[in-house]
């Protein structure tokens, strides 16, 4: 796995959503109470992407 660094304006924002996670109070869009890690990173990331800060995406295919 690669490893990336995010740009400080999305750590707060990340930090925030995982916080959320840890404590049980998470929820999806559906309403329903996230339980899996990998699905509360890609809520943090998602907000933090849409809130503004530059986090790359998801790198996916042949790497050269």
């Amino acid at each position: 796995m690669a490893n990336k660094k995010v740009p400080t304006e999305g750590k707060k924002e990340i930090g925030q959503v995982m916080d959320e996670f840890k404590h049980g109070s998470l929820k999806s869009s559906s309403g329903q109470k996230v339980t899996k890690r990998k699905q509360a990173v890609a809520i943090a990331l998602s907000e933090a992407r849409s809130g503004g800060a530059k986090i790359p995406n998801k790198k996916t295919g042949q790497q050269k």
